[in-house]
C-alpha cells in the first residue's frame, strides 16, 4: 500500500511499541507524526519503565533470538548508557522444554553457555550468590544483561521529540475511543470531548489495548507482581556482582541492585492476574489496567502475589527475606496466546494499524523494534514474519482464548482479581 508521507499519522501509546514506531517512521521520510498517551514517556504505569528489565537473547524461536542479537548491538551502542552486562542465569526446579531449547538456540547462533548442574556452579561463576536451591538445573549466559527502563524510554522520547515528533499527554491525549467513519478509522476521540484526524491511526497501547478495539479473541491483559528492596550501601556492593537469576519453575526473577539507588528489584513472570471492568469505547467486559489514574501509585499486591516475591528472596536472596518491601506495582502484560506479537494492519477497519502484544518480552528488541514495525507498516516485511505477527480476525466460534504463552512463564495459573482486591489495585 501507499501511504502518504506528509499525512497525519497518530500512534496512541509511548512506549516501546510507539516511540520505536515514531522514531522508524520519521527516519523513512513521514513528516507528521503525533504520539498521544495518558502520561508523558516514561509513562509512570506502563509496562515499558521503572528501574530495569531483562536484555537477553535467550529464546526458544529462533526469530527472537536473532531480532535479541540484533537489538544487542543497539544496547552496546546507542543506548550503551542504560545497559549493564551483568550476565544472565536461568534455571529450573523441574525438567523445562523451554530452557533446554533456549540453550540450544543460543549454542547453535555462536554463543556460549556455561551448564549448571547445580547453583553451587552459580556461585563459583558469582562468589556474592547466595542462592541455594535444592534440584535446580540451568545454564548461565555471559552476554545477558538489564537495562535501566525508564532512562531508556526517556532517552528514546527525546530522540522523537528532536526528530520532529509531536507529543500530546495528559486528558488531551487520553483516547476515549477510535473516531470512525464506517469501516474506515479517521482518527480519535479524546476524554475532553475534543477529536483528532489521522489519515493513519497505529494503536501501541499495549495492556490498554482491548478498550479501544475488541481483540479479545487474540490478546488479554494480566498484571505481574512486582518488588522493590532498599539495600544498604553494603549490601548493594556486596550483590553488584551478581548476575539476572530466574527461576522458571516459579516464574521468579531478579537484578543486581540497581547503582546509585541500591534498589533491588525482584518480579515474576508469569500468568498472572485478571481484573474485570467495561470498556467506554466497545461496551465490552476487559481486564486491564485503569486509564484514567496511575496504576502504579497503591502499592497494593495480592496476597498469594506477595507470598510468592517472599518465596523469591528466600531462594535467592535469603539473607534479605526479611527486609520490608520498599514499593510493590502490577506490571501490565498484553498476553498473547503464543507469546507473538502483534504487528498488522487491521484486518477490517481502514486506517487502523496494531503493535501490540508485548506478551512481557518486547522492550529488549528497543534498539530495533521500530524497524521490524515500520516494515510491517510498510508491507515490506517477509511473509513468515507478516503472518506470525498477524492479526487474525475475530474467530466466530465462542470459548475463550488460551492465553498461556510461549512456555517461558512459571508460576500458578491465571487468576481473576475479587471485586475487593480491584478496588485496592
Amino acid at each position: 500500500m501507499g501511504i502518504d508521507t506528509a499525512a497525519p499519522i497518530l500512534i496512541v501509546g509511548a512506549g516501546v511499541f510507539g516511540l520505536s514506531t515514531a522514531l522508524e517512521l520519521t527516519k523513512r521520510g513521514y513528516q507528521n507524526i503525533t504520539v498521544l498517551d495518558r502520561h508523558v514517556p516514561p509513562v509512570v504505569d506502563g509496562s515499558s519503565v521503572d528501574i530495569s528489565r531483562i536484555i537477553r537473547a535467550d529464546y526458544a524461536d529462533p526469530l527472537y533470538a536473532q531480532m535479541a542479537l540484533e537489538a544487542h548491538k543497539g544496547w552496546t551502542s546507542t543506548y550503551s548508557d542504560f545497559y549493564h552486562k551483568s550476565g544472565f542465569a536461568l534455571f529450573t526446579e523441574t525438567p523445562n522444554a523451554y530452557l533446554q531449547k533456549s540453550k540450544e538456540t543460543i549454542i547453535e547462533k555462536g554463543g556460549h553457555v556455561d551448564e549448571l548442574s547445580d547453583l553451587a556452579q552459580l556461585r563459583a561463576l558469582y562468589p556474592a550468590v547466595e542462592a541455594s536451591i535444592p534440584g535446580a538445573q540451568g545454564y548461565h549466559n555471559p552476554t545477558g544483561g538489564w537495562a535501566d527502563a525508564a532512562g531508556s524510554i526517556g532517552f528514546l522520547a527525546s530522540q522523537c521529540s528532536v526528530a520532529g515528533v509531536s507529543f500530546i499527554t495528559g486528558r488531551h491525549g487520553t483516547v476515549h475511543s477510535l473516531r470512525r467513519s464506517g469501516d474506515k478509522v479517521v482518527g480519535v476521540n479524546i476524554v475532553n470531548g475534543t477529536h483528532l484526524l489521522a489519515s493513519q491511526v497505529i494503536l501501541a497501547t499495549g495492556a490498554w489495548s482491548n478498550r479501544l478495539i475488541d481483540l479479545s479473541h487474540a490478546a488479554a491483559s494480566s498484571g505481574q507482581p512486582v518488588g522493590f528492596l532498599q539495600l544498604t550501601p553494603e549490601e548493594a556492593q556486596k550483590f553488584a556482582k551478581v548476575p539476572v537469576m530466574i527461576n522458571f519453575s516459579t516464574g521468579v526473577f531478579s537484578f543486581p541492585p540497581t547503582p546509585g539507588t541500591n534498589i533491588l528489584k525482584l518480579a515474576r513472570h508469569g500468568y498472572g492476574y485478571a481484573t474485570e471492568a467495561t470498556s467506554e469505547a466497545t461496551g465490552r467486559t476487559v481486564s486491564g489496567p485503569r486509564r484514567d489514574a496511575s496504576n502504579a501509585s497503591s502499592g497494593y499486591l495480592p496476597d498469594d502475589a506477595d507470598e510468592a516475591l517472599r518465596h523469591g528472596v528466600k531462594q535467592l536472596f535469603p539473607s534479605l527475606q526479611d527486609r520490608p518491601w520498599l514499593n510493590r506495582r502490577m506490571c501490565w502484560y498484553t498476553d498473547t496466546p503464543t507469546g507473538d506479537f502483534i504487528i498488522d494492519h487491521h484486518p477490517t477497519l481502514q486506517g487502523l494499524f496494531v503493535a501490540t502484544g508485548g506478551a512481557g518480552h518486547g522492550f529488549k528488541f528497543l534498539p530495533v523494534l521500530g524497524k521490524y514495525v515500520a516494515d510491517c507498516f510498510e508491507d515490506k516485511a517477509a511473509k513468515e514474519l507478516r503472518e506470525k505477527w498477524r492479526l487474525k480476525p475475530a474467530r466466530d466460534e465462542a470459548g475463550t482464548v488460551n492465553m498461556s504463552g510461549d512456555g517461558s512463564r512459571g508460576g500458578p495459573p491465571l487468576r481473576k482479581l475479587t471485586v475487593v482486591e480491584q478496588s485496592k489495585l
